[in-house]
């Protein structure tokens, strides 16, 4: 069985369609794998950021393109935030408001 990748609202699918060509291209990819394979695919393409948050590592030339998400009841996945990185660590107001996001799914 397949998983199902949904977004926690319009506004962040948006968001992602808008990410640079090259990032969206990989960010694309990654999403294929996990709804073949699930989403512990691993690094270099997933990393887990605890409290059941994940996050997608997509990299293209423009740079890199991150997205926080979930699994829910079944094989659902919920994108609840996306952002491009623009510093080596992940910034903490990203971090969070990915988290007020998951709290507000249970």
């Amino acid at each position: 069985m397949s998983w199902k990748i949904t977004f926690f609202n319009q506004k962040i699918e948006a968001e992602i369609l808008a990410f640079p060509a090259g990032i969206l291209a990989n960010f694309l990819h990654i999403l294929e794998m996990i709804e073949e394979f699930g989403p512990a695919l691993g690094k270099p393409h997933t990393a887990p950021m605890g409290g059941g948050l994940f996050e997608i590592r997509a990299k293209g030339r423009e740079g890199i393109g991150r997205a926080f998400f979930c699994a829910v009841k079944g094989q659902e996945i919920v994108i609840l935030h996306s952002f491009i990185k623009k510093t080596q660590r992940t910034p903490k107001q990203e971090l969070e408001k990915a988290r007020r996001r998951l709290k507000e799914l249970d």
